[in-house]
Formats: structure tokens, C-alpha cells, sequence
């Protein structure tokens, strides 16, 4: 068998045993065929071990693909969720022609990271609408930021209070909320009230279980168009999203 042929029969066979399993394969070969077969494998990692690496490597693209695709029709099928909610906190144009959701803990590092790199995004394009769902992943002073945060927006303030909480490089204990709070204009008493209310832990825990369907894992996590982008981004990579999205890619 020439060695180029050779080296892509055995790829396949490499990817399909482990994912058909030995009882599939002892269906179709005798116990002498699939000897011959185990031998041949040997001989050629033997000879050329990057045919595993290889291998590995097609399994890992193609668990990625399966992935991507399971994603993308959980975006399509959450999309009222994701982009419809009315309770939602929305910054940038309202009426935009593209939305993008961003999935944030308040006390994420990685969200602060990505804070400046979404107002300049917002700056650039006027016509983007940007839903914020709050995701507090990180602990129970994770949840009680949220709960601050939502309670905000019960005031008009969720966006100064958020840009003041992104900005916080300290713990957000109930001394820095209070000081935040009054700092961008809230009423700290009424706040404190809202927080209790069990209605914003409904919205937290609707947040946490459209996280989990979509697959998100961590944060920050944004969806621009039919993609789930997971980690904060640079500039650049944010707006070839955006344009593919715009153009339906």
C-alpha cells in the first residue's frame, strides 16, 4: 500500500476503533483478521508515532465542531431568553440591528478586563444593542453584587452602578456597595430593600439555567449572532464577530 494511503487508512482506523468500540469492531473481522489489524497499528505508531497525535487531534476538531453546532441550535432555541427578555438591563442602542449578549460575574476579573474593550466597541458602533446577564458564578459575595445590581436598575442606575462595579478592584463588601451606590446616585435604603426581594433571585437563577443550556462554563461569555464566545476578546476580534454576525455567518 503506498505510504501516503497507507498513513490515512490507518487515521481512520485510529478514529473510528475507539469511538465504535471492540465489541462493534469483532463483528466484522475473525480473531486472525483482527490480530493482523492490532499489529498493523503497532507497527506503524512504531514507525511513525505522530499518526497518534494525529488522530488526537481529529478527535479534538471534531468534538469542537459537535460542540460548536450544539451551541449554535441552543442559541436559536433560547433566543426569546437571550435576546427578548423585557427584565433585562440593555446598553448601547436599544433599537440596534444586532444584539449581543454578555454573561458577567460583577467580581470576575476577567469581566473587568473585558468592560473597557465593550465600551470601546460600543463607541465604534452605534446600531449595537448589548443585553447584560448577570452570572454570579463566584460565590456568595458574587450573588449579593448581582443582587445590588438588579436592584438598581430598579432605580435607572444599573449602568453607572455596573460601571462602578467593574471598576472596583476591592471585594464588593456592603460598606463598597453603599459607597458605590451613593456615589452614582442611588437611594442605599431603597436598594438595601430591593435586594431582599425574592423576584431578583428568580432572575438570577433563570440566568444560571439559560448559562447551562447554552454550555457557558465561565466568565465573561458573550453571544454575537449564532456563536457562544467564551473568555474577554480584544477590539479586533469583536468586530470581525460583530460583521459576521451582521452578515449572517
Amino acid at each position: 500500500m503506498p505510504r501516503p494511503w497507507r498513513r490515512r487508512a490507518l487515521l481512520l482506523a485510529l478514529t473510528l476503533v475507539p469511538a465504535l468500540g471492540s465489541a462493534a469492531l469483532a463483528q466484522g473481522f475473525t480473531p486472525a483478521q483482527r490480530a493482523e489489524i492490532i499489529e498493523i497499528l503497532r507497527q506503524a505508531l512504531r514507525e511513525d508515532p505522530t499518526i497518534l497525535r494525529d488522530a488526537i487531534g481529529g478527535l479534538e476538531q471534531a468534538e469542537q465542531a459537535a460542540r460548536a453546532e450544539a451551541q449554535r441550535q441552543a442559541i436559536v432555541s433560547q433566543a426569546d431568553a437571550l435576546f427578548r427578555d423585557p427584565a433585562d438591563p440593555v446598553k448601547g442602542n436599544p433599537e440596534g440591528d444586532l444584539t449581543v449578549v454578555e454573561f458577567f460575574d460583577a467580581r470576575c476579573g476577567y469581566c473587568k478586563q473585558l468592560h473597557p474593550t465593550m465600551e470601546a466597541l460600543l463607541r465604534r458602533d452605534r446600531n449595537l444593542r448589548v443585553v447584560m446577564k448577570d452570572l454570579p458564578i463566584l460565590g456568595p459575595a458574587s450573588v449579593v453584587a448581582t443582587r445590588a445590581l438588579l436592584a438598581a436598575q430598579r432605580q435607572g442606575r444599573y449602568g453607572p452602578f455596573y460601571d462602578a462595579l467593574m471598576a472596583l478592584r476591592v471585594e464588593p463588601t456592603e460598606a463598597v456597595l453603599r459607597q458605590q451606590a451613593e456615589r452614582v446616585g442611588l437611594d442605599w435604603a431603597r436598594l438595601r430593600r430591593d435586594m431582599a426581594d425574592p423576584a431578583l433571585q428568580a432572575r438570577i437563577e433563570a440566568n444560571l439555567r439559560l448559562a447551562q443550556a447554552l454550555g457557558v462554563d465561565g466568565t465573561p461569555a458573550l453571544v454575537i449572532g449564532r456563536t457562544l464566545v467564551p473568555g474577554a476578546v480584544d477590539l479586533p476580534t469583536l468586530e470581525r464577530l460583530v460583521a459576521e454576525a451582521r452578515a449572517g455567518r
